[in-house]
C-alpha cells in the first residue's frame, strides 16, 4: 500500500509538471516552474538616448517595451568608460583596481586568476550558460572559455567582421577603419548585430527546456555607425539634435580632456581640428539609426521568449559598457569620466518584481549587477565582491540607497606597462569629484568638481570656488572611503 501511495504521488506531481510546461509554452504569460532563466543584453557604447529615459527624438519602442516591464535606474554608472575595464569590472563584479585592466589588453586572470565571473557561477549552479556577440572584449585574448557551457558564438570579429557592407569600405588596408558612418539597404542579417539576434534567437529555441543564462552582446551604437538604411530613414534629418555644449567646461584640467583619437582613425574624419557642421550632424544621425538598429533586434530577443512562453519566468537586464560623447564639450567616443561617459542606462525586469515601468533615482553602478542576478536566482552572493544587490530596488524603487557610485580613467589612454595618473571620480546625486593621482607615489596632480543642472553636463569646475569648499571636502572624504573599499549605502 505504501508502495502505490508513492507512485500516485509521483504521478500526481509529474501531471502537475506537464501541465505548467504545457500552459506555459502556450502564450508567453504563464509562469514557468524551476529557476528563472536570465538574458543578460550587453550594448556598446550606448548612451542612456532612449525614448524611456526621456529623449524625444530616439525611435526605441522595444527597449521601451521592456522598460515598461521592469525597473528603470536613471543613475547607473559604469567603473571605467572603455570597453575591456567595464565588462572586466561587470562580470567579474570586482572594480577596476582589483581587475588591474584599465587598457584594452589586460586580461582579468593576470590578476584574479582562481575568480568566477558572473557567468561562471550561474554555469556553477546548473544554468545552461551560452554567450552570443560581444560579451568580453572582442579579442579573442580577451576571452574566457571557462565562463561559458559552450563556446561563444560570433565572440570575435578579427577583421571588418560584418561593421562594413559597402564596397567602398572594404578595400583592403593596414586598418579595418574606413568611414565613420554607412547607410546601405540592406537586411538587418547583413550587418553582425543581425547576426547576433539570429544566433541568440536560435540559442533560446535550443535552451528553453533548461535553465539558462542568454548573454547577448551587440556591437552598435559602436563607431562605425553603420545600419541599414530603413532605421536612418526612421528619422528626420531636420530633428537631429545639436549638441547642447561644445566647449569644454570651464577651468577643467587638460588632463580630464582628450582629443578624440578613436574618431579620429576613420577615414572620413580629419586627423587634428574640429569637425565640420555637416559632419557632427552626419555623426549624430548614424548614432541615432544605430541606436534603433539595436532597438529592433532586442524586439526580436522579446518575442522569440514570447512564444516559447519563456518571458513570464525570464530575469532580463539591459546595459551598456559605457556612455558616448557626441561633440559634447567637444569630446567625441568615451575615455574620460565626465557624466556622458560614465552614466549609463540600465534597465531590470525580473520574476515576482513587477516594475511596470518605474523610475529610481538610486544611484547605482554596474558592479552591482553580479550580485543583483544572483540575488534574483536565488544563489550565493559572495562576500568580496566589489557592489551591492538592487534586488531591493526592484521591489521598491523609491527607497533610501547607497551615497555615492565610484568610476576612473587613466592617463595617459594607451599606455604601455601602467599608466602614470589615474583619475579616481566620485558622483553624489549632486556633484561629482574627481582627484588625478600619480600611480607612484598617490600624490594629487589636478582635481574636479561639478554641480549639475538638467542637462547633466559639466559646465564650470568649481574645485577653486570658495563657495564649494564644503561640498569639495565632503566629496573628498566620500572618495577616499570609496576607494578603502567602502560601498557606501543610506538605508
Amino acid at each position: 500500500m505504501v508502495w502505490i501511495n508513492v507512485k500516485y504521488s509521483l504521478l500526481c506531481c509529474a501531471l502537475v509538471w506537464l501541465t505548467g510546461r504545457a500552459s506555459a509554452a502556450g502564450d508567453g504569460h504563464n509562469e514557468r516552474p524551476g529557476k528563472p532563466n536570465v538574458l543578460f543584453i550587453a550594448v556598446d557604447d550606448l548612451r542612456p538616448q532612449l525614448g524611456c529615459y526621456g529623449d524625444a527624438v530616439a525611435i526605441t519602442p522595444n527597449i521601451d517595451r521592456l522598460a515598461n516591464r521592469g525597473v528603470v535606474f536613471n543613475h547607473a554608472y559604469c567603473q571605467q568608460a572603455v570597453c575591456a575595464p567595464s565588462r572586466a569590472s561587470v562580470l567579474t563584479g570586482r572594480r577596476p583596481d582589483a581587475t588591474k585592466v584599465w587598457d584594452l589588453q589586460t586580461h582579468f586572470r593576470q590578476a584574479l586568476p582562481d575568480v568566477v565571473t558572473l557567468p561562471q557561477h550561474f554555469k556553477q549552479h546548473g544554468y545552461d550558460v551560452r554567450g552570443v556577440g560581444k560579451i568580453y572584449h572582442d579579442p579573442k585574448s580577451a576571452q574566457d572559455p571557462v565562463s561559458w557551457s559552450t563556446p561563444p558564438v560570433l565572440a570575435v570579429t578579427d577583421d571588418a567582421g560584418g561593421k562594413y557592407v559597402l564596397s567602398e569600405n572594404l578595400v583592403s588596408k593596414t586598418s579595418w577603419k574606413a568611414a565613420a558612418t554607412e547607410s546601405a539597404d540592406v537586411p538587418d542579417s547583413a550587418y553582425v548585430d543581425g547576426r547576433v539576434c539570429n544566433a541568440a534567437i536560435a540559442a533560446i529555441r535550443e535552451l528553453k527546456d533548461t535553465s539558462f543564462f542568454l548573454a547577448v552582446g551587440f556591437r552598435r551604437p559602436h563607431l562605425p555607425f553603420s545600419a541599414p538604411k530603413k532605421y536612418w530613414d526612421l528619422y528626420d534629418d531636420s530633428q537631429i539634435p545639436k549638441p547642447s555644449r561644445t566647449d569644454p567646461p570651464g577651468h577643467a584640467p587638460e588632463i580630464a580632456l582628450h582629443d578624440g583619437v578613436e574618431l579620429r582613425g576613420y577615414t572620413d574624419i580629419p586627423d587634428m581640428g574640429p569637425l565640420s557642421d555637416e559632419q557632427i550632424h552626419q555623426l549624430r544621425h548614424g548614432y541615432y539609426a544605430s541606436i534603433s538598429f539595436i532597438d529592433a533586434q532586442i524586439g526580436n530577443l522579446l518575442d522569440e521568449l514570447a512564444r516559447q512562453g519563456l518571458l513570464d519566468n525570464t530575469i532580463i537586464v539591459l546595459w551598456s559598457d559605457h556612455g558616448f560623447h557626441l561633440g559634447e564639450l567637444g569630446l567625441w567616443c568615451k575615455t574620460t569620466n565626465f557624466e556622458l561617459d560614465t552614466r549609463v542606462p540600465l534597465i531590470i525586469s525580473a520574476p515576482d518584481h513587477s516594475g511596470n515601468g518605474m523610475h529610481t533615482d538610486a544611484v547605482v553602478e554596474l558592479v552591482d549587477l553580479y550580485p543583483t542576478l544572483s540575488e534574483l536566482a536565488d544563489l550565493p552572493v559572495s562576500g568580496d565582491l566589489g557592489g551591492a544587490s538592487l534586488a531591493p530596488l526592484l521591489a521598491d524603487p523609491d527607497r533610501r540607497w547607497k551615497s555615492v557610485a565610484f568610476s576612473q580613467f587613466p592617463r595617459p589612454w594607451m599606455y604601455k606597462d601602467t599608466p602614470d595618473v589615474m583619475g579616481y571620480s566620485v558622483r553624489s546625486p549632486d556633484f561629482r569629484y574627481t582627484e588625478w593621482r600619480n600611480m607612484n607615489d598617490a600624490s594629487v596632480m589636478a582635481t574636479e568638481l561639478y554641480s549639475y543642472d538638467g542637462e547633466g553636463i559639466e559646465t564650470e569646475n568649481l574645485a577653486g570656488r570658495t563657495e564649494y569648499k564644503k561640498a569639495l571636502r565632503k566629496m573628498r572624504t566620500m572618495l577616499r572611503k570609496g576607494q578603502k573599499g567602502t560601498i557606501l549605502r543610506d538605508r
